[in-house]
């Protein structure tokens, strides 16, 4: 199948799904090409059966903003019209849901017929999508899709309640490659980070507020005071600054490591002890998924599709948001355990073979099939 993939080429969740996702249809046979405005993050090199198409907006005076919305639409149809895609699927429906429905239409001017899966991945719903200037937007662009896929239970609830839906939502979880995301040896890299034995806990994400990494370094503090550790923080964002106040205050000193933004994470994952993820919101939690995959319990908010990703007292606790006493208590019961906290290593990497991209891509491929085969039913009513 020729498949068109649009995405935001970022480091953000529905960019890293969407690329590994491109990538391993590729490896299964499928042409697919990336339609966006820079190559994204993950996708390196020569690749065979991926191409790449960038979006290049005009910069011209009278545009204080350039209209990549436009420009993604063009670009759109040209490349359907000339690589002859059999479909569109788009992550993240802000403005992409939109934009394709627009090249959709121009298309079917020109008598090409193409159906569209738009992919929601969480702050598309949960954040920007129900503030009122693009709330009928976003609904618009999900109701017109072919077919629409959510990245977990939670994700499809919300926005069946926020938004008035015409039609199903497929959940189809995000995944995590096994062959990367393990637990390997690297035990002279963990030496060079705790070289008196401490325990490693670890925390990735973009630094915005709804991952309150405050809480985070609150929650080391606690472990710090009971167990000698080391805190790695993974990525960058607005609320470094406030994250580094924080630390020198607690007087937490060079325990806490900044790291910024880091490709192979699964090296640091191997390592670490306990992985931290307080988050006002998560729609799914792959960096949750992540960790497990590397034998990595995990502490998490009781929201969002985190539920779904870390089971209670199994492979991780779930405390409440904002509930930082409980998630140290919950911490220190594994850190000073060590039979409970090779258990819980186990069931973590157990359970997240659940979620190997082996296992979801065939589902994927199978929702593919099903879209473009009831389209084609409806063009013949239609016609």
């Amino acid at each position: 199948m020729k498949i068109g993939i649009v995405c935001y080429p970022t480091y953000g969740g529905s960019g890293v799904v969407a690329t590994e996702l491109g990538i391993n249809l590729a490896e299964r046979g499928h042409n697919v090409h990336f339609i966006t405005y820079r190559r994204p993050a993950r996708l390196s090199g020569f690749r065979k059966n991926i191409f790449y198409h960038e979006v290049n907006p005009i910069d011209y005076p009278l545009f204080d903003y350039s209209p990549y919305d436009s420009a993604l639409a063009s670009k759109l149809v040209d490349v359907v019209m000339y690589e002859k895609l059999e479909l569109l699927h788009v992550h993240y429906a802000i403005p992409h849901a939109t934009v394709a429905y627009l090249a959709k239409m121009i298309l079917r001017s020109k008598n090409i017929h193409i159906p569209i899966i738009t992919t929601l991945h969480g702050t598309d719903i949960t954040l920007v999508g129900k503030d009122p200037s693009f709330a009928p937007v976003v609904e618009f662009g999900i109701n017109e899709s072919d077919g629409v896929t959510a990245v977990s239970r939670n994700l499809r609830d919300d926005t069946l309640e926020q938004f008035s839906i015409k039609r199903d939502i497929e959940v189809i979880p995000n995944f995590i490659d096994l062959k990367r995301f393990n637990r390997h040896d690297k035990e002279h890299f963990r030496k060079a980070i705790t070289p008196n034995g401490e325990f490693l806990i670890t925390h990735t994400s973009n630094f915005r507020k709804v991952k309150r990494v405050d809480d985070v370094v609150r929650i080391f503090h606690g472990i710090s005071k009971k167990f000698p550790s080391k805190l790695l923080l993974v990525g960058d964002g607005p609320e470094r600054r406030n994250l580094e106040t924080l630390s020198r205050e607690l007087d937490l000193g060079r325990d806490v490591i900044f790291l910024g933004k880091q490709d192979a994470i699964e090296e640091l994952l191997a390592v670490s002890d306990l992985f931290l993820i307080p988050s006002q919101s998560e729609s799914f939690g792959l960096a949750a998924l992540e960790a497990l995959a590397c034998g990595v319990p995990v502490i998490a908010s009781n929201t969002g599709g985190l539920p779904e990703v870390v089971k209670e007292d199994h492979s991780g606790f779930l405390c409440e948001v904002g509930d930082v006493e409980s998630m140290v208590t919950a911490a220190n019961s594994l850190l000073e355990n060590p039979e409970k906290l090779a258990e819980f290593r186990e069931n973590a990497r157990k359970q997240a073979a659940n979620y190997d991209i082996s296992r979801i891509v065939p589902i994927y491929e199978a929702f593919y099939c099903q879209v473009v085969n009831n389209f084609g039913k409806m063009n013949k009513v239609e016609g």
